[in-house]
């Protein structure tokens, strides 16, 4: 068995590879072109497993090397970085360092995406990306409104430019809508494209029913979980949607540590969102913001919710479950039905008969 460590670039990668003995017996930088990474395979015959760092740029060498029969691990990089560090840092000391890990045993691992979900994640991601240029155009119009003192006079639906200002300010104002105009386009069209590949599915019609989950949201979390299988509880969930705060212990000494960049922050995003709908639409959900609130804050109070929407999530995706209320508890409406399966298959409703539309 070879071990082999791969320090990726854009253009070009370094190789390190050790034995079963932890003996280096090749090293050598190659381009990043699949005939040179099969030439550099070929040129030791057996089996090999090669670890790369997780960044960008890893989609197709894992399609190369699966081809080759290799299997790819992807090393975490922020704690690949507290176990190896070195004084003298190049190409051909990190992957070497790498390959010696791998050899060890003392990878830690990233998770890697299924190949067939890669494209609809970067592509809801792509989506959100063109929400906040979007936001940013809106909020390039108000403030050209404010430093004017004309935000009365400015409409963003029906694209009102206000006649006393200037033409440059006026040329701003009508740029910005058209960029907001094509914004809109494109992500209803990314929309459009998700939708029916999506929404069929049994896990996102079931996500569909907890309140707050609009079906954009449903997409992202369904395609940012990847598999609910691979969170072994619902603790291990919720700190990797980043709605539990940190901890700062020292002998008796208790912190919570705010801030902390650990998980996902897509979901955390779509958690938040589900947060502010839940709050704003279901008296349950209500009620428990108001508690925490009066103990904490308002920004503690809606992640309580969020975390308590992401515990939810976790167990309709683990148990194939139907959404059966907060905590146990029955909520005193839900969806309309038709709004909620309305790209798949009917399911009975959960809850009680009365229904009315969530707009999330």
């Amino acid at each position: 068995m070879y071990y082999d460590g791969i320090d990726l670039h854009k253009d070009n990668a370094f190789i390190s590879t050790v034995n079963e003995r932890g003996e280096t017996v090749l090293q050598k930088r190659v381009p990043n072109r699949p005939e040179a990474f099969r030439l550099y395979f070929a040129s030791l015959p057996g089996p090999h497993r090669a670890v790369v760092e997780c960044t960008g740029g890893w989609y197709w060498l894992d399609d190369l090397l699966s081809e080759l029969g290799i299997e790819l691990i992807l090393a975490h990089a922020k704690y690949l970085k507290a176990i190896s560090y070195a004084k003298v840092k190049t190409d051909k000391v990190d992957s070497l360092t790498l390959a010696r890990l791998l050899w060890m045993d003392a990878i830690p691992q990233a998770h890697k995406i299924s190949r067939e979900l890669r494209p609809l994640r970067d592509v809801i991601r792509a989506r959100l990306r063109l929400v906040q240029r979007r936001t940013s155009c809106l909020i390039s119009i108000h403030n050209v409104g404010q430093k004017l003192n004309c935000s009365d006079a400015l409409d963003i639906v029906a694209r009102t430019v206000p006649e006393n200002l200037s033409s440059a300010h006026a040329l701003w104002i009508r740029m910005l809508y058209r960029q907001i105009d094509l914004l809109n386009a494109q992500i209803q069209e990314l929309e459009n494209f998700l939708h029916p590949l999506l929404l069929p599915n049994e896990d996102m019609q079931r996500m569909l029913w907890v309140p707050g989950m609009g079906a954009v949201t449903a997409l992202s979390v369904y395609l940012e979980i990847d598999g609910i299988e691979r969170f072994p509880s619902d603790k291990r969930f919720v700190s990797y949607c980043r709605v539990v705060p940190g901890a700062k212990n020292s002998n008796r000494t208790k912190h919570h540590k705010s801030g902390c960049k650990d998980g996902n922050k897509y979901l955390k995003i779509a958690f938040t969102e589900m947060a502010v709908h839940a709050i704003r639409h279901y008296p349950e959900y209500r009620r428990l913001y108001d508690k925490m609130r009066r103990r904490a804050n308002e920004a503690i109070a809606r992640t309580v919710v969020a975390k308590e929407l992401a515990r939810i999530v976790y167990h309709i995706l683990s148990n194939k479950s139907e959404y059966r209320g907060l905590k146990g508890q029955p909520i005193s409406h839900v969806k309309q039905s038709t709004w909620a399966h309305r790209y798949g298959a009917p399911v009975a409703a959960p809850g009680k008969p009365e229904h009315i539309t969530d707009p999330a």
